[in-house]
């Protein structure tokens, strides 16, 4: 399934990179701060913990990928298509959970940071070449 390798260019590199430290620096936040931020977000502590737990692995995976001499295509694929159910995910999340309005606007602006990632994310791949057999 993950048998095709890739050539990342600088573009690939750096928008995985940044998906990485963006998810990083979010799921410090909510995993550090769940019990501070569960009142003004109007959404339950454990709920922003386990996210920021989430965050914390699927940016260990990014930086993995962003960082592979020859990441495997399909593995990317699934980061861009992952990142946009994520999207799809946070509206559902604000149109059932009705946060607060201040963590209606977080969902939001990360759902929005997130969407731009995987356009560049979808588009880089595209870019970037196919890797000859690894010796």
């Amino acid at each position: 399934m993950f048998t095709t390798r890739l050539l990342p260019t600088r573009f690939l590199r750096l928008s995985l990179l940044a998906d990485a430290g963006a998810s990083g620096a979010t799921g410090l936040l909510l995993a550090g701060a769940a019990g501070a931020l569960a009142e003004p977000f109007g959404l339950p502590a454990g709920l922003l913990r386990g996210t920021g737990l989430f965050f914390l692995a699927w940016a260990a995976l990014v930086a993995w990928l962003g960082l592979a001499v020859a990441p495997p295509r399909n593995a990317v694929r699934l980061v861009v298509a992952l990142n946009l159910a994520w999207v799809a995910e946070s509206v559902l999340g604000i149109l059932l959970l009705a946060p607060a309005a201040l963590g209606a606007a977080f969902i939001a602006f990360q759902a929005a940071a997130v969407l731009a990632l995987a356009i560049a994310q979808a588009a880089a791949l595209r870019q970037a070449p196919v890797a000859e057999a690894l010796a």
